[in-house]
């Protein structure tokens, strides 16, 4: 027979002490273990091991599933809030649990209450009812590219979303370097700029955008681009580009994010400036 800690593990980290007692561990055995520290007493008649993710945890504590940006961190896929709070899904008829130093938030999605991590495809659906198109959208393309959704996962995300919307997932690629791409991209989109992306030019290197064949906009996240080293190659590709007639506009992460009121006017102004040159 397992312990309580190795089962634990087996069955995701978080388990109801009924599911473990099937096992053959007594209540007894349980709370012995408990006592001991070998394992986690969650709250009554839920354990979980000592190396169970945190955020998991909170959301057992809480009385479900850990989803949304929360569950999408874990799945290594980029989110736009860089630490989310827990997002639990209590299923359709769950009962919250609030407990010490509690934060969650609470979703009453469709399905029964469980214990663990949402999958990718489950967390993305979760997301655009809980954060919106743009959150949704940059997930979506970061979990894309990194292998995280089949094809028939796509397929069921897509259907999954209201008709409205699925010109979001129309619109995706697989390509998209960081979700501060995938937000400038969806963006400009809605304001009618058409972006060429992914693009190689000769003696440059390849850059993030190219826009009416002239106008290159780089995206530096903050994973890539901080150090004087970096940005001495970024500004030694800027004067290359400007030597071959092209005009460059960086953003960083603060700006796309956090400042985006100071983004849009610089590249419309650019735009309105390549235009009055034709």
């Amino acid at each position: 027979m397992l312990d309580p800690g190795t089962l634990l593990d087996r069955l995701g980290g978080v388990a109801r002490g009924r599911a473990l007692q099937r096992h053959g561990i007594s209540r007894k055995a349980l709370a012995a273990h408990a006592a001991a520290g070998t394992i986690q007493r969650v709250r009554p008649g839920v354990f979980a091991s000592t190396g169970a993710d945190r955020q998991l945890v909170k959301a057992a504590a809480h009385g479900g599933m850990l989803t949304c940006e929360a569950a999408l961190k874990h799945h290594e896929i980029w989110t736009v809030t860089e630490e989310p709070v827990p997002h639990v899904w209590l299923g359709e008829n769950g009962r919250r649990h609030p407990h010490p130093k509690c934060e969650c938030i609470t979703h009453f999605f469709a399905g029964s209450t469980r214990f663990g991590i949402a999958s990718p495809e489950t967390a993305l659906i979760h997301l655009f009812e809980c954060a919106g198109e743009e959150a949704f959208f940059a997930a979506y393309e970061s979990a894309w590219r990194k292998r995280k959704l089949t094809r028939a996962a796509r397929a069921r995300v897509r259907e999954a979303l209201p008709k409205s919307a699925r010109w979001l997932v129309d619109l995706a690629r697989s390509d998209a370097d960081s979700g501060l791409e995938s937000l400038l991209r969806l963006r400009l989109h809605l304001l009618g700029i058409r972006l060429d992306c992914q693009v190689a030019i000769d003696g440059v290197g390849k850059v993030d955008f190219v826009v009416g064949g002239r106008l290159i906009i780089e995206v530096d996240g903050k994973e890539n681009h901080d150090g004087s080293t970096n940005r001495h190659k970024d500004l030694v590709r800027d004067a290359a580009a400007s030597a071959l007639g092209y005009e460059t506009l960086r953003f960083d992460y603060a700006q796309v994010i956090h400042d985006w009121k100071t983004v849009q006017p610089a590249i419309i102004a650019a735009l309105n400036r390549m235009l009055s040159r034709i």
